[in-house]
């Protein structure tokens, strides 16, 4: 992949915003640094810089695409009724890639495991 100020751009904006943010989230938080950068153009660097491995692409429940900057080792929450996405840590379940290599023989070389439930912020939002 080559250099683009662009998608170094899209980086830094995907670092500074742990939000899990869409195309479209991160296409706003970039506007004001390059007022003439396309949507187009942030979805097909972020679909580049995913099919690279250089950013995880996480499929909400609701079909829309979001982005995370994070690749060390990590699990996803994904809210059923906000859709926001939430880190895991790795270590819930530090023995779970091991454990599924020793008991089917497989060989792991990545996982994106996603539990979906419901956020403490919508758990409150229903006893309201």
């Amino acid at each position: 992949m080559k250099y683009s100020k662009q998608r170094e751009q899209i980086l830094e904006t995907l670092k500074n915003n742990c939000i899990h943010p869409t195309a479209e989230q991160v296409y706003s938080l970039m506007k004001s640094q390059m007022p003439n950068i396309s949507l187009a153009t942030v979805y097909r660097n972020l679909n580049q810089l995913a099919e690279n491995g250089v950013i995880l692409k996480i499929d909400s429940l609701d079909g829309t695409a979001r982005f995370d900057y994070c690749r060390e080792q990590h699990y996803h929450f994904i809210c059923t009724k906000c859709n926001k996405v939430y880190d895991v840590p790795h270590n819930v379940a530090p023995e779970l890639l091991k454990n599924v290599q020793e008991q089917t023989g497989l060989t792991v070389d990545s996982c994106e495991i996603s539990f979906r439930g419901i956020c403490p912020d919508c758990q409150q939002n229903i006893k309201h």
